[in-house]
């Protein structure tokens, strides 16, 4: 009982950081909102100046959107992969989606002035670069899958998700050996992600996906726990392991390859927030580590996020640089205080 009045003291404390988050994340900017004026444009009243409810409807609520839209996707993307493989480094990159997407994007951007101009200008622009970036993702999960179903050994898949994705980073490094100046600074660009400058139609696209890969890994509970003792032990108790394996690869493709397609590779959340979950939660029951993951990995990419934009001033920070920087920290932190604990 204590450990389950526990657990709804830390699903309400998160809940409601996440709401005050999103407003602060909203009100940040190098125009500061006050969070008085944010709340009342959300909720359809208008804010002091008519200037601050255009900033918020067309920049900072898409944006803060699409950072609780990739924080879920990723962190959730990070916990499947990390427990079908049973390996604590395993991540949502690790099947070579990331990298396909960056080399269907590389091929669009570097090399552009191979296409005629009228498909190459097409190609360069967002929707240009989503579909390059899904096609990619697309390509390298068929190849995973048409793989993994002559593949009994679950680890051989892992190795090959890998190797996929080395491939593709050396298609890539050739590419950008060749390329010029101005083309290397836009897949640059690109590879350090970008939570902003997506369309309200990109955002509902995005949360279509998303909420399908969601759906997917909550049907996969029962099995993820089963999985935990084993391979051997999960098709004792009567599990269709090809067919789990089948749906988790799924719906990790669907949730890394969307975020992806539209935000670019964004690092370390799929890392480390399933393990910032187990840590805070004291737990390794999916149906609760699935809500803890979901709502952390959401919490913690509005945090990188307002870090980003740098209050106050018109720089802005790659997402990317900001999660790494603000994230690896934590886990250390987190990791050293549980082995006091222990100890």
């Amino acid at each position: 009982m204590p450990n389950k009045n526990r657990n709804t003291l830390l699903f309400t404390f998160l809940t409601l950081s996440l709401l005050l988050l999103l407003l602060l994340n909203i009100s940040l900017g190098s125009v500061s909102i006050p969070l008085k004026d944010v709340f009342q444009s959300l909720i359809g009243g208008n804010s002091s100046k008519e200037t601050w409810d255009y900033i918020i409807v067309n920049y900072r609520l898409p944006k803060a959107i699409t950072a609780i839209l990739v924080g879920m996707g990723l962190a959730i993307s990070g916990l499947l992969m990390q427990t079908l493989f049973r390996n604590p480094l395993a991540g949502p990159d690790v099947l070579g989606l990331s990298s396909g997407a960056s080399l269907g994007v590389a091929t669009v951007i570097l090399g552009a002035g191979f296409l005629p101009p009228f498909l190459a200008s097409f190609l360069l622009s967002s929707y240009g670069i989503i579909l390059a970036s899904s096609l990619g993702s697309f390509l390298i999960l068929l190849a995973v899958l048409s793989v993994s179903q002559s593949l009994r050994n679950t680890m051989a898949i892992l190795i090959v998700g890998l190797m996929f994705g080395s491939l593709t980073n050396a298609i890539v490094g050739t590419l950008t050996y060749f390329s010029t100046a101005e083309q290397l600074q836009k897949f640059t660009f690109w590879s350090l992600g970008n939570l902003g400058n997506l369309s309200w139609s990109s955002i509902v696209i995005l949360s279509v996906s998303i909420v399908i890969g969601l759906f997917m890994s909550l049907l996969n509970i029962k099995s993820l726990n089963a999985l935990l003792l084993g391979e051997n032990y999960a098709r004792s108790m009567g599990m269709n392991y090809k067919k789990t394996r089948l749906n988790i690869i799924l719906a990790t493709s669907i949730l890394t390859g969307s975020i992806t397609a539209f935000a670019g590779p964004v690092a370390f959340i799929g890392l480390a927030v399933p393990h910032i979950a187990k840590l805070v939660f004291q737990t390794s029951n999916h149906t609760i580590l699935f809500w803890s993951t979901l709502l952390l990995g959401a919490i913690i990419l509005l945090i990188c996020d307002s870090i980003s934009q740098l209050p106050g001033s018109d720089v802005t920070l790659p997402i990317n640089a900001v999660t790494s920087m603000f994230g690896a920290p934590i886990v250390i932190w987190l990791l050293l205080r549980k082995r006091k604990m222990i100890g």
